[in-house]
């Protein structure tokens, strides 16, 4: 039972971008919240329905990627 190198090296680098993502997303969408909070009844007010369609699509994503990240290191891992 070998490990397979190079499908390893793609799921570290998947692992490192989730990494990001599991930061950016969740910041997002507080920083969309707190926008709904300070722009309440003014002109920016669409901005942060935007910021957080924005943040809600990121955390989906970021669970999805999960799954897909840590499927493709447990092929790398445990398939010969």
């Amino acid at each position: 039972m070998s490990i397979n190198v190079n499908l390893l090296g793609k799921g570290l680098k998947y692992l490192g971008l989730l990494i990001f993502l599991f930061i950016a997303a969740p910041i997002t969408l507080t920083m969309g919240f707190k926008a709904l909070k300070k722009f309440d009844n003014t002109p920016n007010e669409y901005l942060t329905y935007i910021l957080l369609a924005i943040g809600a699509i990121l955390i989906v994503f970021t669970i999805y990627f999960a799954f897909k990240t840590f499927q493709i290191l447990l092929k790398a891992l445990f398939n010969s």
